[in-house]
């Protein structure tokens, strides 16, 4: 489940206002439209309510708002996701409304009476295209993006569809869904931490460069085997990219979008090739979780850092321990792989913070997920989110959540322009004691938690006499109560 919120309820939230509830039979036009015009139906309808024609409800936004919060705190979801975003931001708003998104929250296209939405997914290896040195390939870049573009067009004339209507939208739009999986093993590769500005930039000149090279064959497909039914009026007929649409979603909102704007290659030629060829796919771009095929092609799942250098995960399959393998290599160079690190590892779950022989610049590079500022995902994803047509699964992770750090994450979220956002992780209250772990602490001189826990507490809870010692022929210290 997830929140379909418009931007006129975030305006309302932010400005402590209020919000009117009504009767969705009564109200039917407000799913069908979004921004400016959602919000000037909106406002006749609550007149409606105070003259008597129609129920409504006023409750205060930041209630609701907060109501939603603690659902997430408490569950995972329902999940936040963006109404006017996806539809203002969405190349084919000429001919429908995006009503939702689809379960992992990265497809955003449009549904109808007679149409049911499909998006056929592939995602390339993003370490893959990263050179020894450091550096995005973009010869191989291309080269795979052009055979994948061309496999993903294939599959929608040699699909199977269960219903006509997902049939009709399908070959309609011709949509498909290019995304990417190892963005964490391709920033070990550049030795980059994800909790960096360095990591944010790279976001933003792999996703330009992908977007590039997508729409680019997209167009050159359409040269060869024609444009989509649903071409004329889109956005690409009337020469809009993706990146064009952040000034249109801050010019709808009347609010600054903190993004960063232009890029890195000369756009000027998918222009020019889109105005004279057209594209094959009503959509082009989006970021699947890829938790399985990761799995498959050894790397990490889609746009997500590590979640423990070292932890077990389970499948029908059994148990399997998972290693940070860049992590092995590194500490290898470093001469610190021996079975004490090991040990270490496992005693603090993957975590180096806690380990004193391990430089500062590795602690940073391998942090996992619950240790990386929210910031750093909210403003990576802003800057792919600037050049992809649909969505990404955008999981965000908390290690200690309330009220307060979620609204300004969700808030954050918001205000980049971000579309929809995934799960929110949060870290389990309690954790089982490593009764397999032999470390002797004299020889690493290490202090764990728990020591310093009960060195603390010893402290704390020091109790203080407060009696009075009443002295009498019959005293006796041993037993006296007071006296111990």
């Amino acid at each position: 489940t997830a929140n379909w919120i418009p931007d006129l309820f975030m305006k309302r939230m932010e400005n402590r206002e209020h919000w009117t509830l009504f009767r969705s039979n009564e109200t039917p036009d407000l799913h069908e439209t979004y921004g400016k015009d959602f919000e000037s139906r909106y406002i006749a309808y609550e007149k409606q309510g105070e003259e008597g024609k129609i129920f409504f409800r006023k409750i205060p936004a930041i209630d609701l708002w907060k109501r939603m919060l603690a659902m997430l705190f408490e569950t995972g979801h329902p999940w936040i996701t963006f109404k006017d975003p996806c539809n203002i931001r969405s190349p084919q708003n000429h001919i429908g409304v995006i009503h939702s998104s689809n379960l992992c929250t990265e497809i955003t296209l449009n549904t109808g009476h007679d149409e049911t939405a499909v998006c056929n997914l592939g995602s390339l290896v993003l370490e893959s295209h990263i050179d020894n040195i450091g550096i995005l390939n973009h010869e191989l870049l291309q080269e795979t993006i052009e055979v994948a573009i061309r496999a993903l067009d294939n599959v929608i004339d040699i699909n199977f569809y269960p219903t006509q209507a997902s049939k009709n939208a399908n070959i309609r739009h011709r949509p498909i869904g290019m995304g990417v999986m190892g963005l964490q093993e391709a920033l070990y590769k550049k030795d980059i931490s994800f909790a960096s500005n360095l990591a944010i930039e790279f976001s933003d000149e792999f996703m330009e460069a992908i977007a590039f090279y997508t729409y680019q064959a997209s167009s050159d497909l359409a040269n060869e085997r024609g444009v989509y039914a649903s071409y004329k009026g889109s956005q690409w007929d009337r020469g809009i990219l993706p990146q064009d649409t952040i000034d249109m979603l801050e010019k709808e909102r009347e609010i600054t979008i903190k993004v960063i704007r232009g890029g890195r290659m000369d756009w000027e030629i998918v222009r020019k090739k889109i105005k004279k060829q057209g594209m094959r796919n009503s959509n082009c771009l989006a970021i699947a979780p890829t938790a399985t095929i990761a799995n498959i092609m050894g790397t990490s799942p889609c746009i997500e850092p590590a979640y423990k250098n070292l932890y077990v995960k389970n499948n029908l399959s059994g148990d399997f321990i998972i290693l940070n393998k860049s992590l092995v290599k590194d500490l290898k160079i470093l001469g610190l792989w021996n079975q004490d690190m090991i040990d270490n590892l496992k005693y603090f779950d993957g975590e180096l913070k806690d380990i004193k022989n391990i430089p500062k610049s590795i602690k940073q590079k391998y942090l996992t997920a619950f240790s990386i500022p929210h910031i750093y995902f909210i403003d990576s994803s802003a800057r792919r989110q600037k050049w992809i047509d649909q969505s990404q699964s955008i999981n965000l992770f908390l290690e200690k959540p309330d009220i307060k750090a979620l609204s300004h994450l969700y808030r954050s979220a918001w205000h980049a322009g971000l579309k929809t956002t995934y799960y929110l992780r949060t870290l389990g209250a309690s954790s089982i004691e490593k009764a397999t772990v032999n470390i002797k602490k004299e020889k690493i001189n290490i202090i764990s938690n728990q020591q310093k826990y009960n060195e603390k507490r010893k402290k704390d809870y020091t109790i203080t006499q407060t009696k009075t010692c009443k002295i009498n022929n019959n005293h006796n210290e041993d037993v006296c109560e007071s006296c111990q």
